[in-house]
């Protein structure tokens, strides 16, 4: 199964997803994340929050869909957006596609201490909707 994430900046949620997503789905699908406007890294973070459960997400970069191999997107199975507040990327007609909503965990006014409550919530309601979709969509 082809399984890509999408946010705007890909430095968070979406790497997030992906990092959960290939630990929990294993190596026989191809998932990989991307942005509508990719900030060029994942943010530190993100990183760290992974990192707490054992995913290691430092040699991960923040890319946009141009980047990603054509043979990939032609054959996308989901598309699943993890947008709340800002324009989503647009996604194809022809693909599966899910609206998980998450607040974008990088807050500029938010604390260190609220910066690292804000990225272990979005990961571990991520965490619950990658579940659910395990639940209705792998067999």
């Amino acid at each position: 199964m082809n399984i890509l994430f999408l946010c705007v900046a890909n430095s968070a949620r979406s790497q997030i997803a992906e990092g959960l997503a290939k630990a929990m789905l294993g190596s026989n699908h191809n998932i990989q994340s991307a942005g509508s406007i990719p900030s060029g890294k994942v943010h530190p973070h993100a990183i760290a929050t992974m990192k707490d459960i054992g995913i290691d997400l430092s040699n991960h970069y923040s890319k946009s869909t141009d980047d990603l191999d054509d043979n990939f997107l032609k054959n996308l199975d989901y598309a699943i957006t993890l947008c709340a507040e800002e324009v989503c990327p647009v996604l194809p007609d022809s693909v599966n596609s899910l609206h998980w909503m998450n607040e974008d965990p990088a807050n500029e006014n938010y604390t260190e201490l609220q910066l690292q409550n804000s990225f272990m919530t979005t990961r571990e309601n991520i965490y619950k909707l990658i579940k659910k979709f395990m639940i209705m969509n792998v067999q």
